[in-house]
C-alpha cells in the first residue's frame, strides 16, 4: 500500500497505537485475574509487597497488561523473572542472545513475595524451557529479611518444579548497590549468602556470581556500570549477557554450530569434541572438613569415561566442542579430571577456555597446577590486558625439561613454572563453570 510521505508518520504512528491499545485491551474478568492484591492476608509468601504504594499499582498493571495475550506465542521461551532490573533489558534482550526465544517478565519496583503471586500467570503458564532470576533488592529497601527474601526465591523455584521437575533456573545473586540507596553491601551479601544456602545441592540450579561481577573494592556498584547506583546501563548489561550465555551454551540452548577450527600439523587433540575418550578420574582419598565449607570429591576407584559424554557424577561433560566443568550446586566443589596417560617428553599445550564470572579452575601440568579462572575476578593473574570476559581465551603452554613457559592471549603468565619429570595433564573444578575446547599437544 502507497503512503504519502508528508502523512506516512502519523498513519503509522495511528496504526501502531491502535493495535497496542486494541491487542492489550483487557476485560473485567481478565483485569481481576492480574490485579495487584492489596489486602495481603491468605496471601503465599512472606514480607512486603507494595500494593499500598499508587505508582507501583499503576506499572504493575501496564507490564502485566502487555503481555496478557502473549502467552501462546511466549511458549517454552527463556523467561526472564525480576524487576526493574529485568524490565530494563528493554530491546537489548533479544539481540544479546541471538538464536535465543526469550520473554521478559520483569516488573519495575516488584518484590519476591510479589513475583511469588503474579509466577502462574507470568511464568508457569508459558511453559518456560529456561528461568532466569534476579530478584531481592526491592525486599531489602521494604525492610524485609534475608530470611524473608529466601523463602520466597525458595517458594517460587519449588512451583516452578512442580510443574517442570527438569526446568533449568538460573539464579543470579543480587547485584550490589549503595548505602544511598538503602542497600548496603554488607546487607546484599547476607542475602546472597541466604540464597546460596536455600538452593545449594540441587543440580537443576545455577547460581551465576553476579555480585562479584559487579562490585567495586567496597562492596558497591560501579558508577561507570550503574549510573544511579541501582540500575544497570548498556555496558552493565553487555556483562551481564556475557556472564550468562556460557550457561545458555552448556543447556545447549546457544553454540550449537560445529567447530570448524583445524589442528595444526603436529598436533594431536587431548579431546575429540565428542565424548571423553581419553579422560578418567583418579582415587582421590577423603580429606578432614573444610571451615569455608569447600567439598573436596572422593574417588576410591578409578574411573575411565572411555566412550562417555559425562562423567559419573556429572560435573564434566562433552557438549557440542567443548569441554565443561560444570558449576557444582554444593557452591564450590574441588576434583580434578585427568587424562589416561602421562606425558614425560617436551610439549606444547594449546587450548582455549571461557569462564562465568568469579570462575575458578585449572589445568594441571604433569599434577602441577597452573590457575586457569575468570582472572580479573578471581585472580591472581588480574592484570592483564587482554583478557576477554565471558569470551574465549587462548592459553600456550611450552614444557622443557621441567619448566613451563605460560601465556594467555599472549601475555606471560608464568615464565619458569616448575613442574614434575613426568605425570598427566588435568584439568579441575573448584566455583562457577568453565568450559575449554580445542585442547591439543606437540610432543617433542
Amino acid at each position: 500500500m502507497y503512503i504519502p510521505k508528508k502523512i506516512t508518520f502519523s498513519v503509522l504512528s495511528f496504526c501502531l497505537l491502535s493495535q497496542f491499545c486494541f491487542s492489550h485491551e483487557l476485560t473485567e474478568a481478565e483485569n481481576a485475574v492480574i490485579a495487584l492484591p492489596i489486602n495481603y492476608e491468605g496471601l503465599p509468601g512472606d514480607g512486603p509487597i507494595r500494593g499500598q504504594q499508587e505508582w507501583f499499582q499503576e506499572v504493575w498493571m501496564d507490564r502485566r497488561t502487555s503481555w496478557f495475550h502473549s502467552v501462546e506465542a511466549d511458549q517454552e521461551a527463556v523467561v526472564f523473572f525480576g524487576d526493574s532490573i529485568t524490565q530494563g533489558w528493554s530491546e537489548l534482550l533479544e539481540p544479546s542472545f541471538p538464536g535465543l526465544k526469550v520473554a521478559n517478565r520483569g516488573i519495575s519496583g516488584d518484590t519476591t513475595r510479589g513475583m511469588l503471586i503474579r509466577l502462574d500467570e507470568d511464568v508457569i503458564a508459558l511453559n518456560p524451557s529456561a528461568v532466569v532470576m534476579l530478584m531481592g533488592t526491592n525486599d531489602l529497601a521494604e525492610n524485609a529479611t534475608p530470611e524473608q527474601i529466601a523463602g520466597n526465591v525458595r517458594l517460587i523455584i519449588d512451583a516452578l518444579h512442580d510443574h517442570n521437575s527438569d526446568l533449568p533456573i538460573i539464579l543470579c545473586r543480587v547485584f550490589p548497590s549503595s548505602a544511598e540507596k538503602d542497600r548496603t553491601a554488607e546487607d546484599i551479601q547476607e542475602i546472597n549468602k541466604q540464597l546460596a544456602a536455600a538452593v545449594k545441592g540441587d543440580i537443576r540450579i545455577t547460581v551465576l556470581d553476579t555480585w562479584t561481577l559487579f562490585a567495586n573494592e567496597t562492596g558497591d556498584a560501579k558508577i561507570e556500570e550503574f549510573p544511579d547506583l541501582l540500575h544497570p546501563n548498556d555496558l552493565g548489561y553487555a556483562k551481564w549477557a556475557a556472564g550468562l550465555r556460557p550457561v545458555f551454551a552448556t543447556l545447549g540452548m546457544m553454540d550449537t554450530e560445529s567447530d570448524t577450527f583445524q589442528i595444526e600439523p603436529g598436533f594431536a587433540p587431548l579431546f575429540n569434541g565428542k565424548n571423553l575418550n581419553g579422560w578418567g578420574f583418579k582415587v582421590t582419598s577423603p580429606r578432614k572438613p573444610n571451615k569455608n565449607g569447600i567439598v573436596f570429591s572422593v574417588f576410591p576407584e578409578p574411573e575411565n569415561f572411555y566412550g562417555k559424554t559425562h562423567s559419573s557424577d556429572l560435573r564434566f561433560a562433552a557438549i557440542n566442542n567443548r569441554l565443561v566443568v560444570t558449576t557444582p550446586p554444593e557452591g564450590r566443589r574441588i576434583q580434578q579430571l585427568w587424562t589416561t596417560r602421562d606425558f614425560p617428553n617436551d610439549f606444547i599445550l594449546k587450548l582455549e577456555f571461557r569462564a562465568t564470572p568469579n570462575a575458578d579452575s585449572g589445568v594441571f601440568l604433569r599434577g602441577k597446577q597452573l590457575q586457569c579462572r575468570d582472572f580479573p575476578l578471581a585472580g591472581p593473574y588480574m592484570d592483564l590486558k587482554k583478557y576477554k570476559e565471558g569470551d574465549w581465551n587462548e592459553l600456550v603452554i611450552k614444557v622443557t625439561g621441567t619448566t613451563a613457559h605460560c601465556t594467555c592471549n599472549g601475555e606471560v603468565l608464568e615464565a619458569a613454572y616448575e613442574i614434575p619429570k613426568t605425570g598427566a595433564i588435568g584439568l579441575e573444578g573448584d566455583r562457577g563453570q568453565i568450559e575449554y575446547r580445542r585442547l591439543r599437544i606437540k610432543e617433542m
